[in-house]
C-alpha cells in the first residue's frame, strides 16, 4: 500500500510536486492527469503578487539547474480566488506553500490560508529578511524559531515547514521548527551557487547567486534528511536530487514519510507517475505491504 499520513491529512503515495516547478497544476495536467499525484504544493505565494527576478531565470548546469526565479506569484488572494478551486478539482492534497519577507507578510498570509480548504500548509523560511539585511530566515536558528512561533497561532491547519541546506545547522534548525510548532518538516530547498559568464565576465545572473537543484544535490540532500530524521519526532518530506523511484526510496529509507519531485519535472513533465510505478514495483518485489515497513530504517 502506498498511503502516507501526514500530521493526518492522507496521501494516496508519498510522491508530491515540488512548489516552484509545478505552477498549480493546471499546465502539467495538460500531459497527464495530476490527480494521481499524492499532493502538489503549490508556487510560492506572498501576501503581494510578485514578478520575480529580471534577466536569466534558469541556467542549465552539469548536474542540475540553478534558478532565479524570484518568487513570481499571483499574490495569497488571487491564489486563493482563482487557482485552488481548480486544484481542489485534481482530487489530490493541496499544499500552500508561502512565503514572506517579514513576520507581518507570513502573519497575513497564513491568515488568510487558514480560512481555506488547502490541506497542509508549507512555510518557505528561505525568502530573504527584507528588515534584517537580506538574510534567509531560515539561516538562523533563532530567527525559525520565531518565525514559526509567530504564525502558528494563525492557523488551526498542519504547519509543514520547509528547510534551507543553508542553515547554519540544519538539525539545529529543525529541532527549533518542531519546537515552536512545526507539525511536520521538508527539506531541503536550493543550495546557494553561482555560475559565471567567462564570455561577458560577469555572473550569469543579475543577483549573482542563484538557487542550485537536480540530481547533483541529492547525497547531500539524502544526508541531510537523514540527520534531521533521527532528531525530531514528526513527519518529514524529503526533496533534493529526486529523478527516479529508487531515489524515492532511498529518501524514504532515510527517514522521509513523503518526498518531493522538483527538477526532473522540467526533463519529464509526467516523470511523478514513472515515480510512483517504480516505488509500487519495489514494494511488490520486495514483498513490502506498506512504505512504513521501509520508512527510516537506515
Amino acid at each position: 500500500m502506498t498511503k502516507v499520513n501526514i500530521c493526518g491529512v492522507e496521501f494516496k503515495n508519498p510522491v508530491i510536486a515540488a512548489s516552484g516547478t509545478f505552477g498549480f497544476g493546471n499546465e502539467y495536467n495538460n500531459y497527464f492527469d495530476v490527480g494521481k499525484l499524492g499532493g502538489i504544493s503549490s508556487k510560492g505565494l506572498t501576501i503581494n503578487p510578485k514578478e520575480g527576478n529580471d534577466g536569466i531565470r534558469i541556467y542549465e548546469v552539469d548536474g542540475g539547474i540553478m534558478n532565479s526565479v524570484g518568487l513570481q506569484n499571483p499574490g495569497v488572494k488571487t491564489f486563493i480566488d482563482d487557482e485552488l478551486p481548480m486544484m481542489k478539482k485534481f482530487g489530490t492534497v493541496v499544499i500552500a506553500n508561502l512565503g514572506g519577507g517579514c513576520q507581518e507578510d507570513y502573519e497575513k498570509g497564513i491568515e488568510l490560508l487558514d480560512k481555506t480548504d488547502v490541506d497542509i500548509i508549507e512555510l518557505n523560511i528561505s525568502c530573504p529578511n527584507v528588515k534584517h539585511g537580506g538574510m534567509a530566515f531560515g539561516i538562523k536558528s533563532e530567527v525559525a524559531y520565531d518565525i514559526v512561533r509567530s504564525v502558528r497561532k494563525y492557523s488551526k491547519k498542519p504547519l509543514m515547514v520547509k528547510l534551507s541546506p543553508n542553515a547554519e545547522d540544519i538539525v539545529d534548525m529543525a529541532v527549533k521548527c518542531t519546537e515552536a510548532g512545526a507539525d511536520s518538516i521538508s527539506l531541503v530547498n536550493t543550495f546557494k551557487a553561482m555560475a559565471i559568464d567567462i564570455n561577458k565576465r560577469k555572473p550569469v545572473f543579475n543577483n549573482i547567486t542563484a538557487g542550485l537543484s537536480g540530481a547533483g544535490i541529492k547525497p547531500l540532500a539524502l544526508r541531510m534528511v537523514y540527520e534531521v530524521s533521527k532528531a525530531v519526532n514528526v513527519p518529514i518530506v524529503g526533496m533534493g536530487g529526486i529523478m527516479n523511484g529508487k531515489d524515492a526510496i532511498e529518501f524514504i529509507m532515510a527517514g522521509a514519510t513523503a518526498i518531493q519531485v522538483g527538477t526532473a519535472n522540467f526533463i519529464k513533465p509526467d516523470i511523478c507517475l514513472d515515480i510512483i510505478r517504480d516505488i509500487e514495483d519495489f514494494m511488490k518485489n520486495q514483498g513490502i505491504k506498506d512504505l512504513s515497513e521501509i520508512t527510516g530504517v537506515i
